[in-house]
């Protein structure tokens, strides 16, 4: 079996550290899905519009290759607790596939690129190869009823405090906050004066967490 990407995705995340473990958990985090020039035809995506959601397939690309790898630790279980690979959401998969749903905003068809999908809602680095993209559909994709097994509920969301020096603009300090307030840090680090570095948005940011409150100590343009 061969596949190929059809598309990659920018995203405010340009690495690993700091994205969202789940997608929709930061409403802001933005993305654009760019398509492969064999796959750019409008023709691909006509009637896209008309749903809201999306849901991506993609590579994990950055996951290590772990081959045969039967258990993982899922960072809510504390990091230590081991389940099945097939009962996770790890990127240490077999073929390290992922599969994420996002809010489509529009359709950029101005791009240089085009046409471009504009997503919101984001859980993936830039520059995720993207395997295939299918609509989402709310009365055969949503089910009220499901049980979500040890990952039941949404994580909780820590306070998040900035230093005064920090000046950001409105929406890149959303993103920022929704992103740390879901406390990236793996979850096996007991060093509570760690201080971690992240970039996110176009900015360099620096935070520890004290008493359970991020702290952003710095947060300067990406160079």
């Amino acid at each position: 079996m061969e596949i190929e990407p059809i598309a990659r995705v920018e995203t405010c995340y340009p690495e690993k550290f700091g994205v969202p473990r789940q997608p929709g958990l930061v409403k802001q985090a933005w993305g654009r899905i760019i398509f492969e020039e064999s796959y750019r035809a409008e023709n691909f995506i006509r009637g896209i519009e008309g749903f809201s959601h999306l849901w991506i397939v993609f590579h994990f690309h950055l996951a290590s290759q772990r081959k045969g790898k039967e258990t993982v630790r899922p960072p809510r279980l504390g990091g230590n607790e081991r389940v099945g690979v097939f009962a996770s959401r790890a990127p240490f998969r077999p073929n390290n596939l992922g599969l994420s749903v996002v809010e489509l905003v529009e359709v950029d068809y101005a791009s240089l690129d085009g046409p471009v999908l504009k997503i919101r809602g984001a859980d993936l680095v830039s520059g995720t190869p993207v395997m295939d993209i299918k609509p989402y559909v709310p009365f055969c994709d949503s089910v009220p009823s499901a049980i979500g097994g040890f990952v039941d509920g949404e994580p909780v969301r820590m306070e998040v405090a900035w230093c005064s020096s920090c000046i950001v603009p409105e929406m890149s300090r959303t993103v920022i906050e929704q992103t740390l307030a879901l406390d990236p840090r793996p979850a096996y680090h007991v060093d509570l004066e760690r201080e971690y570095g992240c970039e996110i948005d176009g900015y360099a940011v620096r935070w520890r967490v004290e008493q359970g409150v991020v702290k952003i100590f710095a947060c300067e343009p990406s160079q």
